[in-house]
Parts: structure tokens; sequence; C-alpha cells
């Protein structure tokens, strides 16, 4: 599954969509639709919440497509606006209610694949491992690690300082470390993210 920021729209179906094309807008969705859900569903536990935030990602992007001014990628729009939404759900009081409501907050028996070949080629160990580190946590190490945002616009999106973050992101790969480390021998210095 290729990550969003891999995904290119042809300008054309951009420019197309910026005024209001039923057919560019649906390109658009059918471009971006699997891999967003998959960022999103790596920031969020529920599969149900993912949609959810998938569904809100796309009204935001048919609400303001017409104020898109093309400074960046139209992707790397799309992302952060989905990126935004999932980071004040996990901000929200909503959002710290329902961890109670699991069992074990990192159960992983929900945890669905996006497709089948997304499935043999991901890491469950990793996957699993991921889902088991706090919301912060796991969202500091998707965005930093995969992603590529920088410590400064996590902590902006966050309202966090970037110290803080660096520190999360260091618990949380030695958390990785450890949680993996009952399914395979991994040597120092090996990277937490699937490659």
């Amino acid at each position: 599954m290729p990550r969003i920021a891999d995904v290119s729209i042809p300008e054309s179906v951009t420019l197309a969509a910026r005024q209001g094309d039923v057919q560019a807008l649906d390109t658009i969705y059918r471009a971006t639709a699997a891999p967003l859900y998959t960022l999103l569903r790596r920031l969020v536990r529920r599969p149900a919440i993912a949609e959810e935030l998938l569904q809100e990602s796309f009204v935001d992007v048919l609400e303001h497509i017409g104020a898109f001014e093309g400074r960046c990628p139209l992707t790397a729009w799309i992302r952060s606006i989905a990126v935004n939404l999932a980071l004040m759900y996990l901000r929200s009081p909503w959002h710290r209610s329902l961890e109670w409501l699991d069992a074990e907050p990192g159960r992983t028996e929900d945890l669905q694949s996006e497709s089948p070949a997304a499935a043999r080629s991901s890491e469950p160990g990793l996957d699993r491992a991921l889902m088991r580190l706090p919301a912060i946590a796991r969202a500091v190490v998707w965005l930093h690690d995969v992603e590529g945002y920088t410590h400064a616009e996590i902590g902006a999106a966050l309202g966090r300082t970037p110290s803080f973050l660096k520190t999360q992101l260091a618990r949380a790969h030695a958390r990785l470390r450890d949680l993996l480390a009952g399914a395979e021998t991994i040597k120092e210095g090996t990277s937490c993210t699937p490659a």
C-alpha cells in the first residue's frame, strides 16, 4: 500500500476538482482513500473511528477544494486535513473517555489489514506493537518515522513542545523494541518502522 505522499494527482485533475468537476473529485477520492485510511488507522485504534475520520476528511476536502491554492501537492493538503482531524480526536476528552471501554487498551483483535496484499507485506508483530502504544506515542512514532513530519510540526498540531515529543519518540522506540523483542531478536540500531 503506497503512502499518501507517494500518490500523484495530475495537475489537470486538481484544476478540474477546484472548479467542482465531480469526475475529478471522484478520481482524487479513489487515488487517496486507501492510503489515507491506512494513515488514519495507524493513528487511531478503532477501525470505525478511522472510517469516520476518513469521511470527515473528504467532506472537508469537498467543502474547501476551491480554496486550495496549490502551494503544496494536493495529496499533502489532503493528508494535513486528515492528520489534523485525527490529532483533534486524540486530544479530545471523548477519545480519552473511550479508552476504558477496551478491556486491554493495546488489544489488536480488530486491527484489520487494508488488503490481502498489504497483509502479506506488512509485519503483523510491528502492527500489534504499534497498537499497544498509547495514542499520542503511536501518533508521534507514525507521523515522525513514517510520514516524515518534524517534531515542530507534530508539536504545533498537538499543542506540545518539540522536546516533549522527542522524549515521547525515544520512549516509544524503547517500548517498541521491548514489545518486539519477544517475537524476534532485534539488533541495536534497527529501525522500529516498516521499510
